[in-house]
């Protein structure tokens, strides 16, 4: 006779809770199910199907420079894999579950087998695509415990024979790439379980930092204001932790990259300099993440400039937000198709041990251009991360709403979002200025003279979105213009106008084309589809569009038009980098989200010492705050424009002044009013800006900008429970022998309460 003992009941002196005991069991019933296999019918190559969102839309005639050789190598190919409807739902309401303090569920996280078992493809399919793969002749180089991805290589002529498209020499702007010239092809009985490659070209995503617009000037509190982390620490409140013993001891910050850093030295230095040396217990090192199993697809990327100043100065303001904290960077170089710093993140959140609890991203694509594929595949990347409990924090863009059009003069591709930081999954970190140089209240914020690490804040500062665009209504009245749109305004003077034309701005939008083709290259059109709102997105001022809006938080990450930026140590002076060496003048400024991204993740890092736990997704508690602090009216007390006179008690800062938005040609989303430059807008025919700031969240700063110290104090504790465990978790006893099993509750989060077990169900005579 078989029996399971089923515990009925549990009576608490506190709360009701299920057992752990009974959510792994269940858990484990699950995992022994056989999954419902996707690929049901016989592989016949006659019979097709187009993997839409897969072809780069630079890949075209004007481009082209004909076809590469057939044994041009394509390494370390990602197959991005879909599970079944229902899974995919079962696996949503689980995040949700993870997060939610009610719920059994709440921050049981998953390892990676764990997570393959429960929502990664059934064997059957993985075994099925794995050897059509090599039918055609692919080296099938691992296969992610997630069961979702598939790293494989092979040779152009391998991949035209099994993809059916052709691998072209591209030349864009001067610069030599390849790419595939149309959709990739597959039979369609492998169509419900195969989303798309990752990727078939070597375009890689942007980095999210811009070097700063102005010279910097030693007096540091003069005409020019360069933020140090002494500077961070009293603006955002992060002194009170450190003074209690929080920063970021026990944590670690993984900062992904494709390159290495320049010189480790810069990051001592930076430290040394700006009095974060004495935090003994940070720490800086580099590693080159390898896969669980199979060849390795993560190599040495080696100094690759510009790009190593995006790592050193990732590595080095995540450590001014944690200086007590190590930072890891994890790079691996990019292959002949794939970014380097997606390999990283597979490799860390597969690795057979349990991944760093918070990663930082300082890079970045807009959706219609990143393709349905490559959407898709950050999208369940930062799904499987969040299940075990790593938070992903990811620089929302440096080009207002229109994050396809990067650093040029003219937005002409309309609204478009950071694919990278437009998941569900992660937290959007947008870019905020000061205002006080806009309200020529400098010495109120700022002493005249620097301390020994070369601090000079005095306060809080008031914020306004980070807007270098003329198309800005704060820069346009400042210069004496009453409209930022029409003939008469500041874009379209022949001369101001010129200076000003540009996208360089905080990002923030809403996700428009994650799923689907556009019709028009690059434009949010077509089938274009953004990712639904996440439930936790809910708070006053978040717009019911139905789809996921970014950003969720900001930070300051100006370049310098209001005089306020960045110092960062770059020793890499072949490449524009300044050493933090000699006179502060002749050091690197910048400005970015790319800073603002690093350093959230730190304040996080604050978080997860002080509660002693990972915490995953942390937007549900974000969000939650600060519903309770804005309220239905929003909270006037912690409106940023108040600057020192600001609420003690506020968590967030509501920037409510200024917009982040653009100037643009064209017709998509461009109000032109009867004049050759316009603003972005949400209408051609009428001044809708996109986007300005408003009560509460608005996509030019998300919730606002945060006080650390009231972040972290202020963050739920998690709710007394306790752990029930049987020793063996099922027995079978033959009728007249016996059988025992050793219960076991240990309590958690405090737990001082009684508990009582009970049982039924068993036989006569039990």
């Amino acid at each position: 006779m078989f029996r399971r003992l089923r515990f009925l009941s549990f009576s608490l002196g506190v709360a009701a809770f299920v057992s752990s005991f009974q959510l792994a069991h269940a858990q484990a019933v699950d995992a022994g199910q056989p999954r419902r296999a996707l690929i049901v019918e016989t592989i016949d190559e006659r019979k097709l199907t187009t993997l839409k969102g897969n072809t780069r839309h630079e890949a075209n005639v004007d481009n082209d420079r004909g076809v590469v050789a057939d044994h041009f190598l394509l390494e370390h190919m990602l197959l991005q894999l879909q599970r079944p409807p229902e899974l995919e739902k079962a696996l949503v309401q689980f995040i949700d579950e993870l997060h939610d303090p009610n719920s059994p569920n709440f921050h049981k996280w998953l390892t990676p087998e764990q997570f393959g078992e429960r929502f990664g493809l059934a064997q059957q399919d993985m075994d099925t695509i794995t050897l059509w793969l090599q039918s055609h002749g692919l080296i099938v180089n691992l296969v992610y415990p997630s069961g979702m991805v598939i790293d494989f290589s092979g040779t152009a002529g391998q991949v035209r024979a099994a993809f059916h498209t052709e691998i072209h020499n591209l030349e864009v702007k001067g610069e030599k790439h390849i790419g595939n010239m149309g959709e990739p092809q597959i039979p369609a009985a492998l169509a419900p379980a195969v989303l798309g490659v990752v990727s078939l070209h070597d375009f890689r995503p942007r980095a999210m930092h811009k070097m700063s617009r102005v010279s910097p000037e030693y007096t540091f509190a003069g005409p020019t204001y360069a933020v140090v982390p002494a500077d961070l620490a009293t603006i955002y409140n992060l002194n009170p932790l450190f003074s209690a013993g929080y920063s970021g001891q026990g944590q670690t910050i993984v900062v992904v990259e494709n390159t290495n850093v320049f010189s480790t030295s810069d990051w001592n230095t930076f430290r040394s300099a700006f009095g974060l040396s004495g935090y003994t217990s940070g720490s800086f090192t580099t590693v080159h993440p390898a896969p669980p199993s199979g060849t390795n697809n993560c190599s040495n990327p080696g100094v690759v400039p510009p790009i190593d100043a995006e790592a050193i100065l990732d590595a080095e303001w995540a450590s001014a937000a944690a200086p007590s904290a190590a930072i890891e960077m994890a790079s691996c170089a990019d292959t002949t198709t794939t970014f380097g710093g997606l390999i990283a993140i597979q490799n860390l959140i597969n690795a057979s041990t349990q991944p760093p609890a918070i990663m930082s991203i300082s890079y970045g694509q807009c959706e219609t251009v990143n393709g349905a594929a490559a959407n898709a595949a950050y999208n369940a990347a930062y799904q499987q991360a969040v299940t075990e409990g790593v938070s992903i924090f990811v620089a929302s863009g440096d080009s207002g709403a229109a994050a396809c059009d990067n650093s040029v003069a003219q937005a002409t591709h309309g609204i478009g979002a950071n694919a990278f930081a437009s998941t569900p999954y992660n937290v959007a970190v947008g870019g905020t200025d000061f205002s006080d140089t806009y309200a020529r209240t400098n010495s109120i914020y700022w002493n005249s003279t620097n301390t020994s690490t070369f601090g000079s804040a005095i306060s809080y500062i008031p914020e306004i979105p980070w807007n270098d665009s003329c198309a800005g209504v704060l820069l346009a009245n400042h210069l004496g213009y009453t409209t930022t749109h029409g003939p008469s305004s500041l874009c379209n003077d022949p001369f101001f106008g010129l200076a000003l034309s540009t996208t360089v701005s905080g990002g923030g939008g809403p996700s428009g084309c994650a799923t689907g083709t556009p019709s028009t290259s690059g434009v949010v059109s077509g089938t274009c589809q953004g990712w639904p709102k996440p439930s936790w997105q809910s708070v006053l001022g978040n717009p019911g569009d139905g789809v996921r809006d970014t950003p969720d938080v900001s930070l300051f990450g100006a370049d310098g038009l209001w005089n306020h930026y960045y110092v960062f140590c770059w020793s890499n002076t072949a490449h524009g980098g300044k050493g933090c060496t000699g006179a502060p003048s002749g050091w690197s400024g910048a400005g970015g989200t790319s800073f603002s991204s690093p350093i959230m993740a730190g304040i996080q890092a604050l978080v997860n010492q002080r509660t002693g736990a990972r915490q995953g997704n942390p937007n549900p508690v974000y969000y939650q705050l600060a519903a309770a602090e804005y309220g239905s009216s929003g909270s006037s007390s912690c409106n940023s424009s108040l600057g020192n006179g600001v609420a003690s008690s506020c968590i967030f800062y509501d920037v409510t002044l200024g917009d982040m938005d653009v100037d643009c040609k064209g017709s998509f989303n461009c109000f032109l009013d009867s004049s050759p430059e316009g603003v972005l807008s949400t209408s051609n025919n009428s001044y809708n800006p996109a986007y300005g700031t408003a009560t509460g969240w608005d996509f030019a700063t998300g919730i606002g900008t945060v006080n650390a110290a009231n972040l972290v104090n202020n963050w739920p504790a998690a709710p007394p429970r306790f752990i029930l465990s049987a020793s063996p978790s099922s027995l079978t006893i033959t009728q007249g022998a016996n059988g025992t099993t050793t219960i076991t509750i240990t309590p958690e989060n405090v737990f001082s309460g009684n508990v009582s077990l009970s049982a039924s169900g068993l036989p006569s005579g039990v």
